[in-house]
Protein backbone atom coordinates (compact mmCIF):
# COMPACT_ATOMS: atom_id res chain seq x y z
CA UNK A 1 0.00 0.00 0.00
CA UNK A 2 1.29 3.90 -0.69
CA UNK A 3 -0.28 6.93 0.18
CA UNK A 4 0.84 9.90 -1.20
CA UNK A 5 0.12 13.22 -0.13
CA UNK A 6 0.38 16.25 -2.56
CA UNK A 7 1.37 19.97 -1.61
CA UNK A 8 2.67 23.28 -3.35
CA UNK A 9 -0.68 23.97 -5.15
CA UNK A 10 -1.74 28.14 -4.86
CA UNK A 11 -2.50 30.81 -7.11
CA UNK A 12 -0.16 31.88 -9.41
CA UNK A 13 -0.24 34.80 -12.36
CA UNK A 14 0.54 33.53 -16.20
CA UNK A 15 4.34 32.99 -17.08
CA UNK A 16 5.10 32.29 -13.17
CA UNK A 17 6.05 29.13 -11.71
CA UNK A 18 5.42 26.23 -9.43
CA UNK A 19 6.79 23.03 -7.97
CA UNK A 20 4.35 20.56 -6.72
CA UNK A 21 5.51 17.93 -4.27
CA UNK A 22 4.51 13.98 -3.92
CA UNK A 23 5.28 12.67 -0.69
CA UNK A 24 4.44 8.61 -0.53
CA UNK A 25 4.55 6.21 2.50
CA UNK A 26 3.73 3.11 3.09
CA UNK A 27 6.36 1.28 0.81
CA UNK A 28 9.65 1.85 -1.18
CA UNK A 29 9.03 4.47 -4.26
CA UNK A 30 11.36 2.79 -6.03
CA UNK A 31 9.10 -0.01 -6.79
CA UNK A 32 7.00 2.59 -8.67
CA UNK A 33 6.63 4.46 -11.92
CA UNK A 34 5.16 7.82 -10.27
CA UNK A 35 3.08 10.77 -12.59
CA UNK A 36 1.20 13.48 -12.56
CA UNK A 37 -2.35 14.10 -13.85
CA UNK A 38 -4.89 16.60 -13.80
CA UNK A 39 -8.71 17.60 -13.77
CA UNK A 40 -10.08 20.27 -14.48
CA UNK A 41 -13.79 21.72 -13.21
CA UNK A 42 -16.06 19.50 -15.60
CA UNK A 43 -13.56 17.80 -17.76
CA UNK A 44 -11.89 14.96 -17.59
CA UNK A 45 -8.59 13.60 -15.68
CA UNK A 46 -5.85 13.93 -18.22
CA UNK A 47 -2.48 12.67 -18.20
CA UNK A 48 0.66 15.63 -17.64
CA UNK A 49 3.85 13.64 -16.81
CA UNK A 50 5.40 10.18 -15.97
CA UNK A 51 9.03 9.16 -14.72
CA UNK A 52 10.05 5.96 -13.92
CA UNK A 53 11.34 4.02 -11.46
CA UNK A 54 14.80 4.71 -11.76
CA UNK A 55 14.54 8.32 -12.65
CA UNK A 56 15.68 8.05 -16.36
CA UNK A 57 13.02 7.66 -18.20
CA UNK A 58 9.84 10.63 -18.63
CA UNK A 59 7.23 11.15 -20.20
CA UNK A 60 5.27 14.57 -20.81
CA UNK A 61 2.27 15.53 -22.85
CA UNK A 62 1.97 17.89 -25.59
CA UNK A 63 0.82 20.71 -23.74
CA UNK A 64 3.16 20.54 -20.99
CA UNK A 65 6.33 19.83 -23.20
CA UNK A 66 9.20 22.07 -22.44
CA UNK A 67 7.43 24.01 -19.34
CA UNK A 68 7.18 21.01 -16.75
CA UNK A 69 9.05 19.11 -15.56
CA UNK A 70 8.71 15.72 -13.52
CA UNK A 71 11.74 14.45 -11.16
CA UNK A 72 11.81 12.18 -8.50
CA UNK A 73 14.12 11.57 -5.30
CA UNK A 74 13.79 7.84 -3.49
CA UNK A 75 15.99 8.43 -0.96
CA UNK A 76 13.34 11.22 0.39
CA UNK A 77 10.26 9.20 -1.32
CA UNK A 78 9.18 12.23 -3.20
CA UNK A 79 8.36 13.02 -6.47
CA UNK A 80 7.99 16.27 -7.91
CA UNK A 81 6.76 18.46 -10.68
CA UNK A 82 8.50 21.92 -11.26
CA UNK A 83 6.05 23.76 -13.72
CA UNK A 84 7.25 26.91 -15.17
CA UNK A 85 5.38 29.19 -17.92
CA UNK A 86 1.80 28.71 -16.42
CA UNK A 87 -0.90 29.18 -18.25
CA UNK A 88 -4.30 29.87 -17.71
CA UNK A 89 -5.44 26.11 -19.46
CA UNK A 90 -2.64 24.72 -16.18
CA UNK A 91 -5.27 25.62 -14.00
CA UNK A 92 -6.92 21.79 -12.45
CA UNK A 93 -6.23 19.77 -9.49
CA UNK A 94 -3.03 17.97 -9.73
CA UNK A 95 -3.13 14.17 -8.62
CA UNK A 96 -0.51 12.37 -7.76
CA UNK A 97 0.01 8.44 -9.02
CA UNK A 98 2.14 5.29 -8.13
CA UNK A 99 1.52 2.53 -10.23
CA UNK A 100 4.03 -0.38 -10.85
CA UNK A 101 3.11 -0.28 -14.17
CA UNK A 102 2.59 2.72 -15.78
CA UNK A 103 -0.74 2.77 -17.87
CA UNK A 104 -1.47 6.12 -19.24
CA UNK A 105 -4.92 5.95 -20.48
CA UNK A 106 -6.17 3.55 -17.59
CA UNK A 107 -3.91 4.55 -14.59
CA UNK A 108 -4.36 2.49 -11.97
CA UNK A 109 -2.20 2.34 -8.66
CA UNK A 110 -2.52 4.86 -5.77
CA UNK A 111 -3.55 8.45 -5.82
CA UNK A 112 -3.38 11.28 -3.85
CA UNK A 113 -6.10 13.41 -3.15
CA UNK A 114 -4.24 15.95 -5.28
CA UNK A 115 -3.87 19.77 -5.05
CA UNK A 116 -5.23 23.02 -6.76
CA UNK A 117 -3.17 25.17 -9.11
CA UNK A 118 -4.70 28.54 -10.62
CA UNK A 119 -3.15 30.36 -12.85
CA UNK A 120 -4.61 33.74 -13.52
CA UNK A 121 -4.55 35.92 -16.57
Amino acid sequence: QVQLVESGGGLVQAGGSLRLSCAASGDTLNFYDMSWYRQAPGKERRFVAAIGKSGTDTLYADSVKGRFTISRDNAKNTAYLQMSTLKPEDSAVYLCNADRALRVDSPGGYWGQGTQVTVSS
